[in-house]
C-alpha cells in the first residue's frame, strides 16, 4: 500500500512540474511596443484601475462629439420622461460648423430616440434639442455638463455646448477615461452607443429614416465593445472612446487627434493587438506626418502628481 502511495504521490508531483513547465509565461505589456498615430492617448485596464499606456494623455485639447456622453449622462440624470416627443427647432440648427442633418425643422421623435441617434449616429440636432428641452433650457444644461465633470473629477474638462460642435468643448484622454467608466454605469449609454443601425418613424410625416453607427467596429464581429463615442471636428481631429472587452479583461481606449479617414480605427486594432499579443503592429505611414503636423494645436498642462481609476 505504501509502495503504491508513493508511486500515485510521484506521479502526481510529475504532472505538476510538467505543467509548471509548459505554462505560458504572463504577458508583459512594453508601451514602447504600441505605436499610434493619435497624437493623445490612454489605455486603462478598467478591472485593475490603472493606465497600461499613455502618450500625451493630459494635453488639453478639443474633443468633439466625445461630448455627448456627457450629454447623455445629463439627460439621464435628470429622469425626463423618455417617451416626451421633443420637435427640432430653429435653435438646434448648426451655425458653428454648418453640419447636415436628415432631422428637418419641425421633426418630432421621443426624448429616448434622440439620445439614442445622438449617440449611435452622433446627430447634432438630436443632442442639442435634448439640452434644448432640460428644464432651464441649454445654459442650465451646459452648466450641468460642467457640474457633472467636475464631480467625476474632471479637473480639465469644459463643456460650451451639448453636441461638441463648439471647439471650446475640451478635455484630456485622462479626464475622457474617467467620463468613459462614468457613462458604463449608464444600461441605455451601453445600449444605444453601441447600436450598429436603427431605423426611427419621423412624425408628423411618418418618414421611416434609418441610421448607421459612427464606430464600424460595433459591427465587426472580432469586437466585444461595451461603449463606444466617435467625435470629429478640424480643431479636434478624428476621435474615438471605447469600454472593450480584449484578452478576456476590459479596457477604456481613448484615441484623440487621428488624421485621415481610417486611422483611429487603425490604432484601435493596433491597441487590441499590442493587449493580446504584447507586439506591434506599424502605424500607417501616411498618418504620422499628418498627425506631426497639427501637433502644436493642443495646450500641455502640469498633470497632477497621482492619478486614480477608481471610478471606472
Amino acid at each position: 500500500m505504501n509502495v503504491r502511495l508513493t508511486l500515485v504521490l510521484l506521479t502526481l508531483f510529475a504532472a505538476f512540474i510538467a505543467g509548471r513547465s509548459t505554462a505560458q509565461p504572463a504577458l508583459v505589456l512594453d508601451p514602447a511596443k504600441l505605436r499610434l498615430a493619435s497624437l493623445n492617448a490612454v489605455i486603462v485596464d478598467a478591472s485593475a484601475h490603472r493606465s497600461v499606456y499613455a502618450k500625451g494623455a493630459d494635453a488639453v485639447t478639443p474633443i468633439a462629439s466625445l461630448t455627448k456622453l456627457m450629454t447623455a449622462m445629463v439627460t439621464l440624470d435628470a429622469g425626463l420622461p423618455p417617451d416626451e416627443t421633443i420637435t427640432i427647432d430653429m435653435d438646434d440648427l448648426d451655425f458653428v460648423k454648418g453640419s447636415h442633418s436628415r432631422l428637418r425643422m419641425g421633426a418630432e421623435l421621443p426624448r429616448s430616440e434622440m439620445l439614442r441617434l445622438a449617440l449611435m449616429s452622433s446627430e447634432n440636432r438630436a443632442a442639442s434639442s435634448l439640452a434644448r428641452t432640460y428644464p432651464g433650457g441649454s445654459r442650465a444644461f451646459v452648466a450641468a455638463m460642467n457640474a457633472k465633470a467636475a464631480a467625476l473629477g474632471m479637473a480639465h474638462t469644459r463643456y460650451a455646448d451639448s453636441t461638441g460642435l463648439s471647439a471650446q468643448n475640451v478635455s484630456t484622454a485622462n479626464d475622457l477615461a474617467l467620463l468613459v467608466g462614468a457613462a458604463a454605469k449608464y444600461p441605455q449609454i451601453r445600449d444605444f452607443s453601441t447600436t450598429g443601425s436603427h431605423f426611427v418613424e419621423v412624425q408628423p410625416t411618418g418618414q421611416i429614416l434609418g441610421f448607421n453607427n459612427t464606430n464600424n467596429l460595433v459591427k465587426n464581429g472580432q469586437w466585444d465593445i461595451k461603449l463606444s463615442k466617435t467625435g470629429y471636428i478640424r480643431e479636434a481631429g478624428k476621435c474615438l472612446v471605447m469600454l472593450a472587452t480584449i484578452a478576456s479583461k476590459p479596457f477604456v481606449i481613448v484615441l484623440l487627434d487621428s488624421a485621415g479617414k481610417y486611422t483611429r480605427l487603425g490604432d484601435a486594432q493596433r491597441v487590441r493587438h499590442w493587449l493580446e499579443t504584447g507586439e506591434t503592429l506599424p502605424a500607417t505611414a501616411e498618418a504620422r506626418p499628418a498627425a506631426k503636423a497639427r501637433k502644436a494645436k493642443t495646450v500641455a498642462y502640469r498633470a497632477p502628481a497621482k492619478r486614480t481609476w477608481s471610478r471606472l
